[in-house]
């Protein structure tokens, strides 16, 4: 696996080389997602929430200058609040060094990180200090061609004990979901 080089801040941040992302613009241009919210894909998203009792959950499709999230729930109230009482907010578009799914889709396989405190390479995500990030999950959402379409993922303020249960949740989400967007193309793969 290559890497892109670490970023000079003193801080281990290896955000994998997406060798996909050209196929996947297109893939998703073709089914019609990647460039705006889907309510759909919102209300997946909150069921995905309130699922998991995780404060964010997110339908991530990266792309290849960033990750863009056709679906996501975010808390009315941030569950991180600092100290002059605004607290940040979680938006649709995120650069690529930010967050643990692109970790997701260059793996191809579900991640859990109970506390990403004990990940040194994960610790130093700027997602932890810019919304107190300290617990995720998420799964690639592989279509039938084998091509990943992104993640779907949830994520908490708190550490959180995932463990097996909450990846073959994950899993099965991402699956379900994988069924439903694929219905949007009548075409073949390519």
């Amino acid at each position: 696996m290559t890497y892109d080089p670490p970023r000079p801040a003193g801080r281990l941040l290896l955000t994998p080389e997406d060798r996909e992302a050209p196929a996947r613009t297109g893939r998703l241009r073709r089914l019609g997602l990647g460039e705006r919210p889907e309510p759909a894909l919102d209300a997946f998203a909150q069921r995905l929430a309130e699922f998991t009792g995780a404060p964010y959950a997110m339908v991530n499709f990266p792309g290849q200058q960033g990750q863009f999230y056709a679906g996501l729930y975010v808390p009315a109230v941030p569950p991180v609040v600092r100290s002059d009482g605004t607290g940040p907010r979680l938006g649709r578009a995120l650069p690529r060094d930010h967050g643990f799914c692109p970790h997701v889709v260059a793996r191809r396989k579900a991640l859990a990180l109970e506390d990403v405190a004990d990940y040194p390479r994960f610790a130093g995500n700027p997602v932890v200090d810019e919304f107190g990030i300290r617990s995720y999950l998420g799964a690639p959402l592989i279509d039938g061609t084998g091509l990943v379409l992104g993640t779907v993922s949830v994520a908490d303020v708190a550490p959180r004990p995932w463990g097996k249960p909450g990846l073959t949740a994950i899993k099965e989400h991402a699956s379900l979901l994988v069924v439903e967007l694929e219905s949007r193309d009548g075409l073949p793969p390519y």
